[in-house]
């Protein structure tokens, strides 16, 4: 589903904005998963030193905004967030965390994704779902 243009793209897309601040980048997954990973440091940690719930659900709705965005005609379409959830199951203090994305529901005004944040040792860290609203541009 995901091409490695779509990956360079996708990467292009981050400059100047929040993934860049805090440092996501994409990757090739599997054939139907889009795949981002972010670094846990200074940037995306709260004061006790564990990765911060926000900069988890900035990776996820990352990931699913980006991930409608290459499945629609931007020149037509456009893609807004309306729900990202995130469940928090492990506390992660350095390293890298990997999100991956799998499309569950792909309508025609709304996408749906499942995404499954994990650690380096591929511990899952959180569990989200992403929700977004497909818009015909005027």
């Amino acid at each position: 589903m995901f091409t490695e243009d779509h990956i360079a793209e996708a990467n292009r897309w981050c400059r100047g904005t929040l993934q860049e601040a805090l440092g996501i980048t994409f990757h090739a997954g599997g054939p139907d998963e889009l795949v981002a990973t972010m670094p846990v440091g200074p940037a995306t940690v709260q004061p006790m030193g564990l990765l911060h719930g926000g900069a988890t659900a900035a990776l996820a709705e990352s990931l699913g905004s980006t991930g409608s965005a290459m499945l629609v005609d931007l020149s037509t379409q456009a893609v807004v967030g309306i729900e990202v959830n995130a469940n928090h199951l492990k506390g992660v203090r350095s390293g890298m965390v990997t999100a991956t994305g799998r499309l569950v529901h792909r309508g025609r005004s709304t996408h749906v994704w499942d995404i499954r944040v994990t650690d380096g040792e591929g511990a899952l860290v959180a569990v989200c779902r992403m929700t977004n609203m497909i818009l015909v541009r005027s």
